[in-house]
């Protein structure tokens, strides 16, 4: 057992028992199989084993489980134990766990230590392990966690002011390394409003030219936690604030007042008829509300303005089969294949399928996805096995999964554990073993800029 092998493994969960298979051994009366692999090198056994140890007030035997994993050095394991460990309230051990590794240099390690004694009432010397490291984002996201817990927030400031230039634009995502203004600028801004400078942190936010992080805007989100409902409405009227129209609408779901939420998305040339990711959110919105027809009036529409986008048919097709209208979806699909003269790839096809088992029944879904060009592959057996299995027919799911390779292994082994066949399922999972790990060395150049880059 070494880090780099658990890391690659964890990491790729090839040559292992993943952690959703390891649920499923537990939920399945299977705790015997799992603490015995917990002593061979499987790390999610280990993991869960040590927390149901822990649940039982056995912490000793759960240490003792993790202890071969935290002596490799390997991050992933250490945190795990740092978190148990602080669970349990044996903080000074969690501490020292975590210390050790900061001090052997582990890039993680003092993001972790530093947050774990802000915790527990040494946010003053966390802020100081920190401070001199404000040019890493993560660190100084972690100095701003801190910083109230020291009393020391204008320190934070000054040092993320620091970093904010007036006349510098960033002319792509990596023209400033480490801390850029615009992470500045966000985190300066939450430690103002943490302090309660409502305007000072709106107008810091106003200052960033790349409002949306993650799918959130958080000019948005700090608009709708302080009830400043118009602000946001103008806010979210601007061009290219698509996060903050979502805002707006969960913030006026949340208030009780869905028609105004609905009007949000909903106007003829509003955010839902320009742009299919807001005509999703309204279609769920309207779903939630009983609305399912105007819900999959509004899918449909959007699938028809780009046909052949295959999330948006997957949220029509899904929309129509959680409504108890398998059929209007069919229909769709098939007027799709219409237009395309009859041919219609996997991707697109296997959609379809779920919606034909619940107008015609199982077989006939399977028959018409065995009749499919693609019918015999074992992306397809993927999609047949779930449907024999969604139907209880397990065993069966099974024998098509048998067909093809180990590329199927995690859902082949699910079922078999479903079936209690837990030592055919172990084999399948092993077969993928540590020979697969890369070398440590890498054998081809990182960056080039000549073809093929």
């Amino acid at each position: 057992m070494d880090a780099a092998d658990l890391d690659h493994r964890a990491r790729t969960r090839s040559g292992c028992i993943p952690p959703e298979l390891v649920s499923r051994l537990l939920e399945r009366g299977h705790a015997d199989v799992v603490e015995s692999q917990a002593g061979r090198g499987e790390w999610f056994c280990a993991l869960a084993w040590a927390r149901v140890l822990g649940e039982q007030g056995r912490e000793a035997d759960a240490s003792e489980v993790l202890a071969p994993y935290v002596a490799t050095g390997w991050w992933t394991a250490v945190a795990a134990m740092t978190e148990l460990l602080e669970g349990w309230g044996r903080v000074e051990e969690a501490i020292g766990i975590s210390r050790t590794r900061m001090e052997a240099g582990h890039p993680l390690a003092l993001d972790a230590y530093a947050r774990l004694l802000a915790r527990h009432g040494r946010a003053e010397e966390a802020f100081d392990l920190l401070a001199p490291h404000i040019d890493d984002w993560t660190l100084a996201t972690a100095l701003v966690e801190v910083a109230s817990a020291a009393d020391r927030e204008e320190e934070a400031a000054a040092l993320l002011a620091g970093h904010i230039r007036a006349d510098h634009r960033c002319d792509g995502p990596w023209c400033c390394r480490g801390l850029d203004p615009e992470l500045a600028l966000g985190l300066l801004a939450t430690l103002r409003e943490r302090q309660g400078h409502m305007d000072e942190a709106i107008a810091l936010l106003r200052r960033r030219q790349i409002t949306s992080i993650d799918n959130r805007d958080q000019l948005a989100d700090l608009l709708a936690r302080h009830g400043r409902v118009e602000e946001l409405r103008a806010y979210a009227a601007s061009d290219g604030h698509e996060e903050a129209v979502q805002r707006l609408a969960e913030l006026l779901e949340e208030q009780g007042d869905v028609e105004g939420a609905i009007a949000v998305y909903g106007q003829a040339d509003g955010p839902a008829a320009q742009d299919p990711n807001a005509a999703c959110d309204l279609a769920r919105l309207l779903a939630r509300h009983g609305r399912g027809q105007e819900a999959i009036a509004v899918m449909r529409a959007q699938a028809d303005a780009h046909p052949g986008d295959d999330w948006i048919l997957h949220a029509l097709s899904e929309l129509c089969l959680d409504q108890g209208r398998p059929a209007d979806g069919l229909a769709h699909l098939d007027a799709l294949d219409a237009r395309r003269g009859g041919e219609t790839e996997w991707e697109l096809y296997w959609m379809r399928l779920p919606l034909i088992a619940a107008c015609h029944g199982v077989d006939a879904a399977v028959e018409r996805a065995r009749a499919h060009p693609e019918g015999t592959s074992w992306y397809a057996a993927e999609h047949i096995a779930r449907l024999l299995a969604g139907a209880g027919r397990t065993g069966e799911a099974v024998t098509v999964l048998q067909q093809h390779d180990r590329r199927i292994g995690h859902d082949l082994s699910g079922y078999l554990i479903d079936l209690g066949r837990v030592e055919e399922a172990l084999a399948i999972l092993s077969l993928p073993h540590r020979s697969s790990r890369p070398p440590l060395v890498p054998t081809t150049h990182l960056w080039s800029e000549a073809p093929p880059f």
